[in-house]
């Protein structure tokens, strides 16, 4: 899976990149510490006027699972928080350094982070809970769909946290099989005997938040039937799920439209932003986002 860090090879690279593509108007946290490892760091794009309201979002950014610096995103982050939208964008530990579940339990604890210290915060004592949504690209948007599938990762943070609101996946690959990938079999060597541990499509239940599913039709790096065949299965048990496809738009291109530069190649951003104002507002449906 070829991830935007083959095209922007070097954090430095990927935060100038960044700097000169990102939206302005956003106050910016670097390098908080979410947790005790050198990898437990996040990124905080705040609205300029932030009153401490409205919807939060944690993106996890791709890489298969073996790279990825949050620098490289800062534009995702920018996007979002130029339109009001309080964005996370963490860190997390990377194969050969770990294999899964531990990137897992990394983004879960990112998120009880997020959950704690923003969404709901103590400064506020009678502010309501922020909903908190997650979102991603590649294999970001896998870790996002798991996180909200499988209960486990974050009930291992706080059995009391509220779960996510909404789930963004963008070029996620969630129904192939990385037990049997050549690719991925490593990182996800651990599920061997288990693979559906790892396969959100596996995962689904009944009682989940709206998705939003996004994903290029020249997309060459993760099949579109990943988004079509993960559709088929959320509509099924009853989740409000709109899933958008771009023509002309392939698997770095689909998270780079984001970007204050190529928006005009397909709009991610405003159907990202639609999508998270119905849902916090309960007025979600599918069809005017466009599905």
């Amino acid at each position: 899976m070829l991830p935007l860090q083959y095209f922007l090879p070097s954090p430095s690279l990927g935060s100038f990149y960044s700097m000169i593509s990102a939206d302005g108007g956003v106050n910016v946290e670097r390098a908080q510490s979410y947790g005790p490892l050198a990898r437990h760091k996040l990124d905080i794009y705040r609205p300029r006027k932030d009153a401490g309201r409205g919807p939060v979002v944690v993106f996890f950014y791709g890489g298969s699972w073996r790279e990825g610096d949050r620098a490289i995103y800062g534009f995702v982050g920018a996007a979002l928080a130029a339109r009001g939208i309080t964005t996370i964008i963490p860190d997390y530990r990377l194969y050969p350094q770990v294999m899964f579940p531990s990137f897992m339990e990394d983004t879960a604890l990112a998120y009880g982070w997020v959950h704690d210290h923003i969404a709901n915060n103590n400064a506020l004592p009678l502010q309501k809970s922020r909903p908190i949504f997650v979102m991603g690209h590649s294999a970001g948007a896998h870790i996002a769909a798991l996180l909200t599938l499988d209960q486990r990762y974050l009930h291992k943070v706080d059995e009391s946290m509220a779960f996510p609101a909404g789930l963004i996946g963008l070029a996620g690959p969630m129904a192939f099989d990385p037990t049997t990938d050549k690719t991925t079999k490593e990182v996800f060597a651990s599920t061997i005997n288990h693979a559906d541990r790892a396969r959100p499509i596996a995962q689904v239940r009944a009682d989940l938040p709206p998705v939003l599913l996004a994903h290029g039709q020249k997309d060459e790096t993760v099949g579109l039937w990943n988004a079509r065949q993960f559709a088929q299965v959320l509509e099924k048990a009853g989740a409000k799920t709109c899933k958008l496809e771009y023509a002309d738009i392939g698997h770095v291109g689909l998270v780079l439209a984001l970007s204050r530069p190529l928006r005009w190649r397909a709009p991610v951003l405003e159907a990202t932003v639609k999508f998270i104002e119905e849902v916090t507002n309960n007025k979600f449906a599918p069809s005017r986002i466009g599905c």
